[in-house]
């Protein structure tokens, strides 16, 4: 997985009446752009959870069941903010999803916002 969705996770059971099926549009499965890996993003508790399927062989620091936890609430337009918490790192990032038909674009930051990447991905059947 690592979305590399720069962390950014919000808490989308918080929301009254917000459930993943409002937020189909992120649901399902996503190819990386670099080709290097493919996730399934579906509810997981009250959080969203991007889980690694498949990771090109020879990819470093990353295998398959990795999962990306994120608490990130639905904006306009597509766009979803929040955080995402990477446990395999330890590491929590802002994030910021923003999903156009089958084109999603993932950033996450770290450092207080001072080190961001940005990831392309396509929907997958």
């Amino acid at each position: 997985m690592k979305l590399i969705i720069v962390p950014t996770v919000a808490v989308l059971s918080a929301i009254p009446g917000f459930t993943l099926a409002h937020a189909a549009d992120i649901a399902g499965n996503w190819a990386r752009g670099d080709g290097n890996a493919r996730v399934r993003i579906a509810s997981c508790g009250s959080d969203i959870c991007a889980t690694n399927t498949w990771i090109k062989p020879g990819t470093a620091k990353e295998k398959e069941g990795d999962r990306l936890v994120m608490t990130i609430e639905p904006g306009t337009d597509g766009v979803y903010s929040g955080t995402a918490f990477d446990p395999q790192r330890n590491l929590t990032y802002k994030l910021t999803v923003t999903i156009n038909g089958d084109k999603m674009t993932t950033r996450g930051c770290v450092v207080a916002g001072l080190l961001c990447k940005g990831i392309d991905w396509t929907r997958i059947n």
